[in-house]
């Protein structure tokens, strides 16, 4: 196990004596994705910014002093090795929850699974080639060791998953969409993370990565529906009040897959 792991988890521990963990873990990865999402996403930046005041006034000093170094280690973490930082953290903390089916799928099985479907990058490229870009849909994303895994194995053929890929991630546990978030934008994948139900379609919360806003994903994704109208449907027919809902050009979708 990777030592930064082992790091992330001991700061994240040094406060199980003050605070729960549980609760602790989840404010934790809220608050840093907040923070990355409020530097570009300017639509929900003030509803953002009051939640994430009102989290850190629940914590000593001593705490949230231990935040931005969990978050400077997970860049690292992932800047060393790209792989499931977060998920692992979650594990060896044993704060997932197996009664209610909750498992995080280790990082190597999300690796061979995404190296059997992308193989040579042939079907990737041919994507690319007529539609620029290539879409991943995930309704079950957990921490986002899949996606990863699958950004990963398109780098490996020699294809730029930071240019030519866009994931639509769903989770219905906020702190799995949270940790999601975090590792896609710390690793530049264009994505936009929902945090809904993808058997009822009901939607709570939309996070668009740096890589989507900063990439101009949302016109790409909507002209990209205009030219299949046919073939592109809603994330999700229940949206958040004054969030948009993205369409997602379902036509030629790269993956779409659950994990297990």
């Amino acid at each position: 196990m990777s030592a930064r792991i082992r790091t992330i988890a001991k700061l994240l521990e040094a406060a199980r004596y003050r605070h729960d963990l549980y609760t602790t873990f989840s404010d934790c990865m809220e608050a840093m994705a907040i923070s990355m999402a409020n530097a570009v996403d300017l639509t929900q930046r003030e509803e953002r910014e009051a939640r994430y005041l009102k989290i850190v006034g629940r914590y000593d000093r001593q705490t949230i002093d231990t935040w931005p170094q969990i978050l400077a280690e997970v860049a690292l973490a992932l800047e060393e090795s790209p792989t499931d930082i977060l998920g692992a953290v979650f594990g060896m903390l044993e704060l997932h929850n197996a009664d209610r089916g909750q498992f995080f799928t280790p990082f190597e099985v999300c690796r061979l699974m995404a190296g059997v479907l992308i193989g040579n990058g042939g079907d990737a490229r041919g994507i690319i080639e007529q539609s620029g870009f290539v879409t991943v849909q995930e309704p079950a994303c957990g921490a986002g060791a899949m996606v990863i895994a699958l950004a990963e194995a398109l780098r490996d053929t020699g294809i730029n998953y930071q240019q030519h890929m866009h994931v639509t991630a769903i989770d219905v546990d906020p702190r799995a969409a949270h940790m999601a978030f975090v590792q896609f934008s710390l690793l530049h994948i264009p994505a936009t993370v929902i945090v809904g139900n993808s058997l009822t379609l009901e939607t709570r919360e939309y996070w668009f990565t740096p890589a989507h806003i900063l990439g101009g994903w949302s016109r790409k994704l909507a002209a990209s529906a205009a030219a299949a109208p046919e073939a592109s449907v809603p994330v999700a027919p229940v949206a958040t009040p004054g969030v948009p809902t993205q369409p997602v050009p379902a036509e030629r979708p790269l993956l779409q897959l659950s994990l297990f």
